[in-house]
């Protein structure tokens, strides 16, 4: 049996976080991982589905070359290279944690984990060998979450017809056509990917429109920019019969009142993903989830039994890995003695990372009617936007959402290229408690897409100029 201060149980952006820091901190700290490190989203999430959004981007960049006076012969879109480039990239991410570890000298046990009491952990490794290790302040449970599918609708994952995002990330080819069940950040990203390798694309959201949780206005416009690339919206719709055969799916989709059936290549379900709890002793040591599955924990990440901490996905609120990171962090902090800030959970941004990009924090405008609060909105189009002009890429707006009375960010959405990018000078902003006054005092660079930023906070205070 092997001793440590710390034992994690999970190797993803929650996970390796926390471990490192308590490494920097002075503490001893062995990770349990039975997969390479840096868990979903470096495996089989944020890295490997943005390296093939970013050659998606060169894709429909390239198809645009004749305005810039580049002549091109006759182009291919080949989705296996892309597939093979993006798996480099992931295997990159992974090898580079693998090198913290050993910098920081955190030890990688590999192997499945159980929880045991006594703050022990029993590892069995790819052989079957099982061993026991203990922690004298705390073990970690950051097990993350997994992609599921929906067999009640007849949609369970097979991996051939039915796919998850995992199984699309090793395709060796894009589909002639494909069904996206889901319009959140996930299917977005999926259907802006494969649209640019050329399969026709068919986007499902039984939700009245495309990213539910993000604002109104930002979903209409990802829409009418999906629906001018020939991306098949259909919001509002409701699956009433799958039948899954050899070589295609059929889908009877009902929207409007209307049933249409759709017969597709291949379905990817991309409705969400479930906390990994299953398996890993919690009913044994009476640890406590919620009604939905997750490890119930308090604000200093204590479940209720003491000596086990959970974070990240499995620990709910939002499943986002810089939000699981964060959590890892402060938790590290709080192990080793620090006094560090909580996390605050209403300034996490959101990102999507299709063409175009959005990006956004705090309240959309649907929730400041609902909290009944007294705002104003400021909004800038890229289209009036020199920077974007420049590179043709004027699609979207920045919308600031401003308190009446005093000036207070109340919630920033971005859509447009590079959003992802921009929003941080809002997530700032609100994490100091500036004012739109205050963001306006910082000049802006010209010509950059973030005055759109700058112009949006003008408008908010109507002193708009360049619209």
């Amino acid at each position: 049996m092997a001793s440590y201060d710390v034992i994690v149980l999970g190797g993803g952006p929650a996970g390796y976080v926390c471990a490192l820091r308590c490494a920097q901190l002075g503490l001893s700290v062995a990770v349990i991982e039975r997969e390479a490190l840096g868990g979903t989203c470096v495996i089989w999430g944020c890295i490997p589905a943005k390296a093939l959004l970013e050659s998606a981007h060169v894709a429909n960049k390239v198809r645009k070359a004749a305005e810039h006076g580049i002549t091109t012969g006759e182009l291919s879109f080949d989705y296996g290279p892309a597939m093979k480039r993006s798996r480099s990239v992931s295997q990159q991410n992974s090898k580079g944690v693998e090198f913290l570890f050993k910098k920081h000298k955190v030890a990688w046990i590999r192997g499945t984990g159980t929880l045991k009491a006594g703050k022990r952990v029993e590892v069995k490794d790819a052989d079957g060998k099982v061993e026991t290790h203990d922690a004298k302040k705390a073990v970690v449970i950051a097990t993350g979450s997994r992609v599921k599918g929906l067999p009640q609708a007849g949609l369970a994952l097979d991996g051939k017809r039915v796919l998850s995002s995992d199984d699309v990330l090793v395709l060796e080819k894009a589909p002639k056509s494909l069904a996206i069940v889901g319009a959140g950040a996930v299917g977005c990203e999926f259907a802006d990917v494969f649209n640019a390798f050329g399969t026709d694309v068919t986007l499902i959201e039984v939700a009245p429109r495309l990213l539910p949780i993000e604002d109104e206005e930002v979903s209409k416009e990802l829409q009418r920019v999906f629906k001018k690339r020939k991306i098949d919206v259909r919001v509002g719709a409701k699956l009433q019969q799958v039948k899954v055969g050899k070589s295609s799916v059929s889908l009877t989709v009902e929207e409007n009142g209307k049933a249409e059936v759709l017969e597709v290549e291949q379905v990817l379900v991309a409705a969400g993903r479930a906390p990994n709890v299953e398996g890993i002793g919690l009913e044994t040591l009476g640890i406590k989830t919620t009604e939905r599955g997750f490890v119930k924990i308090n604000e200093k990440f204590e479940t209720s039994v003491p000596g086990y901490y959970a974070v990240g996905d499995v620990a709910g609120n939002q499943m986002l890995a810089h939000k699981g990171s964060r959590e890892g962090h402060v938790l590290a902090d709080l192990l080793g003695g620090e006094h560090p800030h909580a996390v605050d959970y209403g300034n996490i941004p959101s990102c999507t990372y299709c063409s175009p990009e959005v990006a956004s924090i705090g309240l959309t405008e649907q929730a400041c009617k609902e909290q009944k609060l007294q705002y104003v909105v400021g909004r800038f189009a890229f289209s009036a936007n020199g920077r974007a002009r420049t590179s043709g890429e004027t699609d979207g707006f920045v919308k600031i959402i401003r308190g009446k009375q005093y000036g207070e960010i109340l919630g920033a959405h971005i859509i447009g290229a590079n959003a992802t990018e921009m929003i941080h000078e809002l997530v700032v902003a609100r994490a100091n408690e500036f004012t739109v006054e205050e963001v306006d005092l910082a000049v802006h660079a010209h010509p950059t897409l973030s005055e759109a930023v700058a112009e949006a906070v003008l408008d908010s205070l109507g002193k708009l100029l360049h619209a």
